[in-house]
This record gives C-alpha cells, structure tokens and sequence, in this order.
C-alpha cells in the first residue's frame, strides 16, 4: 500500500496545520477515552521536525519510507515495521524521507482538528 486506507482519513479526523512540527505533512487523529491520540503521519516530501519535548510518552511505528529520530544526540533510522518509545519530558526531533507513513501514539492530546481549531 502507498497510502493510508480511506476510511482512515476521513476529513473529520484532519489536523490543522498549526498542530505540526514541519510542513508538509498530512495528518489524521483518532481519541482514546483516556486523552490518548493516535495518529497517521503522511509525508510525500522531506522534512525535518524543530526538537521538542512532550509531557507524556510518544510511541513511533514507521509504516513506509524511513523517519530518522534525532534523541540523546544520535540518529535513529527507522524503517517499515521499526518501532520506538520516547519517554516523556526527552527532547527529540524527526526527520523523513519522501512518502513516508508513520504512525504516532500519544500518551496525551497531542493535535488539534482542524473541525476543532479556533485560531
């Protein structure tokens, strides 16, 4: 597959851009009843992510391409079924090659929808 399947990106579900670390990418949230987001990363183009932090874990699985995660000052390349946790509070930054798909769990809210966004 080279893309996420359809009903999985259902507009409802789009982040607003302004939830991102780098652009051009597109992605989609889903909600766990206890504040946990899960969410589909689709980048056809490069990019670099600035270094950040969260308050809660974040668990990165790459579903196509590569996504290189920068943490503890060395370069992680992970590629398709590859799978990571960054612990809360760890500053890290990503980057990905062109059409690349992960899949991001977050141990708290982490985006806004674009339906939700009141800038």
């Amino acid at each position: 597959m080279d893309d996420f399947p359809k009903f999985m990106k259902n507009p409802m579900n789009a982040i607003h851009v302004d939830s991102h670390y780098v652009a051009g990418l597109e992605g989609f949230v889903f909600d766990g009843a206890d504040g946990s987001q899960l969410i589909l990363w689709s980048g056809r183009e490069a990019g670099v992510a600035e270094e950040h932090s969260h308050p809660y874990d974040e668990y990165i699985v790459t579903v196509q391409g590569e996504y290189i995660l920068h943490m503890d000052g060395k370069p992680l390349a992970l590629k398709p079924g590859q799978e990571i946790l960054v612990p809360k509070g760890k500053k890290h930054y990503g980057e990905r090659i062109p059409n690349t798909r992960t899949i991001h769990a977050f141990g708290g809210k982490r985006a806004v929808r674009e339906s939700e966004f009141k800038g």
